[in-house]
């Protein structure tokens, strides 16, 4: 059984919060459970509303899919969610290009499966250490991946915001799903680019390992992110394997 605790905040430098959360330890639909990260894309319009439409349609789709495969259900929410967001950003003018990042975590007994569109994130915390399960969607991470860009370069980079994947924002959706195991104990967080670009993998992991109820844990990822200077909204959700 799994226990989780999901939050956001608004941070410091932002007027409205644009990430959105949705956590459920118990069944929905055919998945025994689901756990949701999403970020409206900053600079667009109705942020806000494109995260946190594009979390209930996935959900909604997850709730109504007769399928009992989890990487199916997952792909078919996902396409329904971008369809559904996509048919929305082009009602009103004031509503043209927005879209969202979303990253989505089920745990089937010991085996668990991802799926990520963007640049949000899902990494494992084991007494061993942390690692980022997803793949980020963005143009640092590609320079990254080709070898053009250090890790450490691309944290500083000043195009570390471009995305290059998003839901919402053409008819169909590309997104990478990620099955895993999962073993007792071990922590996982998904979370908006407002902590991961605000704290470092290792102080993430030093706080996450730490013998604490989920509650006090996400509270201080949240804060350690605002006292870093809390650019962004900040979207956590940490799920414990019980």
């Amino acid at each position: 059984m799994q226990t989780s605790v999901a939050m956001t905040d608004i941070g410091r430098r932002r007027k409205v919060n644009q990430d959105y959360v949705y956590a459920s330890d118990q069944p929905v639909g055919n998945l025994p459970n689901l756990y949701v990260v999403a970020d409206g894309m900053g600079g667009h319009r109705a942020g806000d509303l494109a995260s946190s439409y594009g979390v209930q349609k996935f959900v909604e789709a997850v709730r109504r899919c007769t399928d009992v495969r989890p990487a199916l259900i997952l792909q078919k929410a996902i396409r329904y969610a971008n369809y559904r967001l996509y048919e929305k950003a082009c009602e009103r003018e004031d509503y043209y290009g927005m879209g969202t990042t979303l990253v989505a975590l089920c745990v089937c007994g010991y085996e668990a499966l991802a799926v990520n569109i963007g640049d949000s994130r899902l990494y494992e915390v084991t007494p061993d250490g942390i690692r980022q399960i997803s793949q980020d969607h963005s143009l640092v991470a590609e320079l990254v991946r080709k070898g053009e860009l250090s890790p450490q370069e691309a944290r500083r980079h000043p195009d570390k915001n471009i995305i290059t994947r998003a839901l919402g924002i053409q008819e169909e959706a590309e997104i990478d799903l990620f099955p895993f195991h999962a073993d007792r104990g071990n922590r996982y967080l998904l979370c908006s680019d407002g902590l991961s670009n605000m704290v470092e993998d290792t102080e993430l992991c030093r706080l996450i390992q730490k013998d604490q109820p989920l509650q006090d844990i996400g509270g201080r990822l949240i804060l350690e992110a605002n006292r870093n200077g809390g650019t962004d909204n900040i979207a956590v959700v940490l799920v414990e394997i019980g």
